[in-house]
């Protein structure tokens, strides 16, 4: 009597009897390579079949790599079979043959990009045009190892928070490319970058006699946003999150997106003084007259148009919408503490 035979599951590279379509495909229908190194000239030459794009398009081409002839020809047939074994057994995708500039193109910027903050978005965008598709637009994927990365950065003429940044949207990249399983593994974790010239500097600090004198220096309602909130929490603040005696902070609005608190800890009913409670308040009784057109033309705005439950306490005087936290900075902030010379020029 025979043993029932067991259900074997095969993968489409290794059944020639199902159709392969499309490219890819066609080149995922790999072969074990392990070719003999020959002599010519000062060195043993190894012939391999790997996958590239040429004009937009995956191919597998013949490629000839090869080692100093002073080595013995089993050397050689050992330095042939480490060179094949990321291919031999997988660790080499097909995808891992696409140029990096056109990942970022067809992948990255459509796919990965529009789901980061807008500010990330931006910052990540100037990085890319600026500092990586110049130097790596056309290398491979898999040619970003940790070698040629740490050379880039060995060689990079920056300082160390603008390395760090480098870093950091490479890192997205190339994390985004193992997700889509045409890197197994993100190269970027041991590189090192230039360590910082600098030691930790201690943040500048005002007292709070010189606190109140800046709040007092500037007007509404932006002395009232001098809370101690995050400026794209404050922005985000709504008349249903003003308690008697708490801040509701569930929401925050930086550069064009809404999204929750940076971090879980910020995400919270926070009490406040009801004196704090009583300033937001009297915002809505409150009139603001502003430069308009001509050097002595002015305009009287109410600085809050509505107050219902769902409406941002803090609103954009010309139209109601939310604040720009760069304005707030530029514009009130810092003329106020130039005016109480604390802030450089």
């Amino acid at each position: 009597m025979t043993t029932p035979a067991e259900r074997v599951n095969l993968l489409s590279e290794a059944n020639s009897s199902l159709p392969l379509r499309g490219d890819f495909e066609r080149m995922a229908k790999r072969r074990f390579q392990d070719p003999t190194p020959f002599r010519e000239g000062n060195w043993w030459w190894i012939r391999l079949r790997q996958d590239e794009f040429r004009d937009g398009k995956p191919e597998r081409i013949l490629k000839r790599l090869k080692a100093p002839a002073t080595t013995s020809a089993r050397e050689a047939q050992k330095i042939a079979s480490e060179m094949l074994r990321p291919m031999n057994q997988g660790l080499e995708s097909v995808g891992s043959a696409t140029p990096f500039g056109t990942y970022l193109d067809t992948i990255y910027r459509p796919t990965v990009l529009p789901l980061l903050a807008s500010s990330t978005r931006s910052n990540y965008e100037g990085i890319l045009r600026k500092r990586l598709v110049p130097f790596f637009g056309d290398f491979a994927l898999r040619d970003l190892n940790t070698i040629n990365l740490q050379k880039y950065f060995s060689g990079l003429q920056a300082g160390h928070s603008s390395a760090v940044r480098i870093k950091d949207a490479l890192s997205s990249v190339l994390g985004s490319a193992v997700r889509f399983q045409m890197l197994v593994r993100n190269p970027i974790g041991g590189i090192q970058i230039p360590p910082p010239r600098t030691g930790k500097r201690t943040k500048p600090h005002i007292t709070p006699e010189q606190f109140e004198l800046l709040v007092n220096a500037m007007a509404e309602p932006y002395a009232t946003m001098m809370s101690g909130l995050r400026v794209s929490e404050l922005i985000g603040l709504k008349w249903d999150d003003v308690l008697p005696e708490a801040l509701v902070i569930d929401e925050r609005y930086c550069r064009g997106d809404w999204g929750c608190p940076k971090t879980n800890g910020s995400g919270a009913t926070i009490g406040v003084d009801p004196r704090v409670i009583a300033r937001i308040h009297q915002l809505k009784g409150m009139e603001v007259t502003i430069n308009w057109g001509g050097k002595r033309a002015t305009k009287t705005f109410k600085v809050v148009r509505s107050d219902a439950p769902g409406d941002l306490v803090f609103q954009s005087l010309r139209s109601g919408v939310p604040m720009s936290d760069h304005n707030i900075l530029s514009r009130h902030i810092k003329p106020a503490a130039r005016l109480l010379v604390w802030c450089p020029r």
